[in-house]
């Protein structure tokens, strides 16, 4: 893995450019620097040199007006599993950045100013997707860089026809190969919501809809206005949907007709803009001590505040940003605030885009955890049924652009019930350290009561089994997606609160019980399956030898690591827990129906 790629390449440049920039850096070289049209490659002496090559020069370093792009240089058929991820933010929680990319198993460095995590793969096949969807996509403002680690027991490339190596034999162009200019950033479709007052929706709307629809032709945008939602309220969402500035400019001309209707009305109360932004983007909105907030009302004179968490509900994910000031300054709030949301929103996309297969058994759609709705959601959603009610998508479709299901449904066994209706409550008792207690209880309990309303499972925090423990347990009790929703805010809870270093993954161990007469196959032959568990989910699974079982003749199944490792390993013990019980079920006579139960 010492061969490097340099890309983005100026024509001007020659091997005596690219050495003094090499001898500049003080980055030691095994061999002459090969230069072609756009590009060129060099060899290291060794690994760790190649390695800070790419730290110190890519996206970094200049040469005639062009930024060098520098990575491994991997033949295609050395092309492996493994990738490598590079320009990660480097305070990135490791429990989100498994989520970016759904992982077979994760090495993380961090000794770098920005993270890089190399990452294998199932198949060839998911590392080339991975690839594709990943390199150059924005992450918190960072572009990462990604590249193969190569395959070292694969026969290298011969030369191709002419003795000359083209692009086909390489794959495709690399982002600073020439004929591929810089990759564009994707513009999400992510809508406008704003919340007006009801006495000017019809102003808004105009006779027989004129000024509706005289606002759409000139912003090029889709408005909807929720007028049926939330009968007999003070205030209706409406939805903008159109490129940034076209939202923009139908916002500006909303609340300008708005202020007209209030003069003519003689309205006196002040009319603030107000932005419907789900829950999930606010945080970074507004940002670390509130800095990005305090920057945006700075810059534009304006008021902003936001509503209290306590206001969410499982059908309400949505925060209202009301923002205060004259038309012109509550316009330039809005750019600023929607900027944020919409990279917020990209980045979460480059991180669930290859997710849909993440965790078998899991219904990603229900977990409310990501934007979701029907097209017009708004404040209330009471008619939509919890999650895990459907097995699609709970909420219906995206309202930020998707025209189908936000992810396609990925139930498997493992969280389907034995007969027809809900899926089956789980019970795992996962394990915080003792001091991290108050955090997650909340002040007065509120948070522990929150948690549990979000995630539709009950969570209990049972007592000390000692005045020195350093460990207590909290007992978690719901179907599968219950599970991970609860799980996931509790593993997120204990690293916003410190208990975990800044570069300290989030580890815990959990335990689930399984029937005595299960725990052989959970083992399997030999320890066979334990084994592959282990290999497959990144997390330590044990099954302790000589267990007394319990009054419910159970015995306990101990899962430790980071979160995604946790949950798939969980997933994976429950679908064979699924299989021994269908295996358990007597099998009706041929041709028979199992009788129905009696009306009581």
């Amino acid at each position: 893995m010492n061969k490097l790629y340099i890309g983005n390449v100026s024509a001007e440049a020659s091997e005596e450019d690219l050495e003094t920039i090499f001898k500049q850096w003080k980055i030691p070289h095994s061999g002459p620097f090969l230069v072609k049209t756009g590009y060129a490659f060099v060899d290291c002496p060794d690994e760790k040199t190649a390695m800070r090559a790419i730290d110190v020069l890519s996206g970094k370093v200049e040469l005639h007006g062009k930024v060098l792009e520098v990575e491994h240089s991997v033949p295609k058929r050395q092309r492996s599993c493994k990738l490598q991820i590079r320009n990660i933010p480097p305070h990135m929680q490791w429990e989100v950045m498994c989520v970016c990319v759904c992982v077979f198993s994760l090495t993380v460095n961090t000794d770098t100013e920005t993270a890089v995590v190399s990452v294998r793969y199932a198949t060839k096949d998911q590392a080339r997707l991975a690839m594709e969807k990943l390199n150059g996509s924005m992450m918190e403002n960072f572009a990462l860089k990604v590249s193969y680690i190569p395959d070292e027991t694969a026969a290298p490339e011969g030369p191709s026809a002419g003795g000359r190596r083209t692009f086909n034999s390489r794959g495709p162009p690399r982002s600073g190969s020439p004929g591929l200019g810089a990759r564009p950033k994707v513009q999400s479709d992510i809508p406008l919501r704003m919340l007006v007052p009801t006495q000017f929706v019809g102003a808004i709307i105009g006779k027989e809809g004129a000024t509706i629809r005289n606002i759409t032709k000139q912003t090029h945008s889709k408005i909807d206005i929720h007028r049926k939602e939330n009968a007999g309220a003070a205030e209706k969402p409406i939805t903008i949907h159109s490129t940034p500035e076209g939202c923009s400019n139908a916002c500006t001309t909303i609340m300008e007709i708005m202020q007209k209707e209030a003069l003519d009305t003689k309205f006196t109360e002040e009319i603030p803009l107000k932005i419907l932004a789900h829950n999930n983007f606010v945080g970074r909105l507004i940002g670390k001590e509130g800095r990005n907030l305090k920057k945006i009302e700075q810059d534009t004179g304006t008021k902003i505040t936001i509503s209290p968490l306590q206001d969410l509900t499982l059908y309400n994910p949505e925060r209202t940003i009301t923002i205060k000031g004259s038309i012109e300054a509550c316009s330039s709030a809005e750019q600023e605030v929607m900027k944020k949301i919409r990279e917020s929103y990209e980045s979460d996309m480059a991180a669930m885009n290859l997710q849909s297969n993440l965790i078998p058994g899991l219904n990603l759609n229900a977990l409310g955890l990501f934007p979701s709705g029907a097209p017009g959601m708004g404040p209330s959603m009471s008619n939509v049924p919890p999650p895990g009610a459907l097995g699609g998508c709970s909420f219906g479709c995206s309202p930020y652009g998707a025209e189908g299901p936000f992810w396609a449904s990925v139930l498997s066994e493992s969280s389907q019930p034995l007969a027809q209706g809900q899926p089956e409550s789980e019970t795992v008792h996962l394990f915080i350290p003792a001091l991290a207690v108050g955090a997650i209880i909340g002040k007065q309990g509120q948070h522990i009561k929150q948690l549990s309303h979000f995630a539709g499972a009950s969570i209990k925090i049972a007592p000390a089994e000692g005045m020195d423990a350093k460990q207590r347990m909290v007992i978690i009790v719901g179907p599968p997606e219950a599970q991970f929703k609860a799980q996931c805010r509790i593993f997120g809870k204990l690293k916003e609160e410190n208990f975990f270093g800044p570069k300290e993954e989030v580890k815990l161990e959990a335990h689930i019980k399984v029937p005595s007469f299960a725990a052989g196959r959970v083992i399997g032959k030999g320890g066979k399956t334990v084994n592959e568990l282990q290999n497959l989910t990144c997390a330590e699974v044990v099954v302790p030898r000589d267990q007394t079982p319990d009054e419910n003749d159970q015995v306990i199944v101990k899962i430790s690591g980071h979160f995604f490792a946790c949950q798939l390993a969980q997933r994976k013990i429950q679908e064979i827990l699924t299989q021994v019980r269908r295996q358990q079920q007597p099998k009706s006579p041929s041709g028979t129906q199992p009788p129905l139960p009696r009306r009581k």
